[in-house]
């Protein structure tokens, strides 16, 4: 996995950096994860003035989440929430998928040889 972290009017720091990477990395065994992207931001101007934005690109749909709060950590915390959100509905959205009442492929194919 490639990771990529920018900040933005921001300081980078250990801290910080090995927290998302933590993060990150315990994803994986849930969705295999080819590169993240992260930005971290200071808007001095608006209010909240930090926000976090995380783009997994995987071998399926991107998973894509960003928020934004009153500090930096929190940002970060609320972002990795809602990757971990996307990520549950998806595997959820892919069980429901396997386990409908719609016949697979392979039955499908052995429907159409006994005809």
């Amino acid at each position: 996995m490639k990771l990529n972290v920018q900040h933005h009017n921001l300081r980078s720091t250990h801290e910080l950096d090995s927290l998302i990477e933590n993060r990150i990395l315990a994803l994986e065994p849930r969705l295999q994860i080819d590169e993240a992207n992260v930005r971290l931001e200071c808007r001095p101007d608006e209010s909240p003035a930090f926000s976090a934005r995380i783009h997994l690109v995987t071998p399926g749909p991107d998973v894509v989440a960003e928020d934004c709060d009153h500090t930096i950590r929190a940002a970060i915390d609320k972002v990795l929430a809602d990757l971990e959100i996307e990520i549950n509905r998806r595997a959820l959205k892919r069980g429901r998928r396997v386990r409908s009442h719609r016949h697979s492929p392979a039955e499908l194919r052995l429907n159409r040889a006994r005809r």
